[in-house]
């Protein structure tokens, strides 16, 4: 007896495309929110420049609060990539992706 990788018998033939389908929408989404290390650049740069906005125009107490809420994602961020499987530098660098990433939408 033969089996199709396709699963064409019946229930197995919805399953199985249904399977194909959310794969290939989850690689979708994963290639949409990619990230990478010269993005993270640019939105460090960007949260630099703002904080220096924010610093001109309310003082310390506002910047000093934008710049903990950002450390504390990083070290979140950081935190939870070590528990997974990273160690040492590439945690780091996971991290600082994750907290900075989104400069790639700028």
């Amino acid at each position: 007896m033969e089996h199709s990788s396709d699963g064409e018998n019946g229930d197995g033939s919805a399953s199985s495309r249904y399977a194909r389908d959310m794969r290939a929408e989850r690689r979708s989404v994963r290639d949409a929110l990619r990230s990478d290390l010269p993005a993270a650049h640019v939105g460090l740069g960007v949260t630099v420049v703002a904080l220096i906005v924010v610093a001109s125009f309310s003082g310390p107490r506002w910047t000093l609060i934008i710049t903990g809420v950002f450390a504390g994602w990083f070290i979140l961020a950081a935190t939870v990539i070590r528990i997974g499987s990273s160690r040492g530098w590439d945690a780091v660098r996971r991290a600082y992706i994750a907290t900075f990433g989104w400069g790639d939408w700028i």
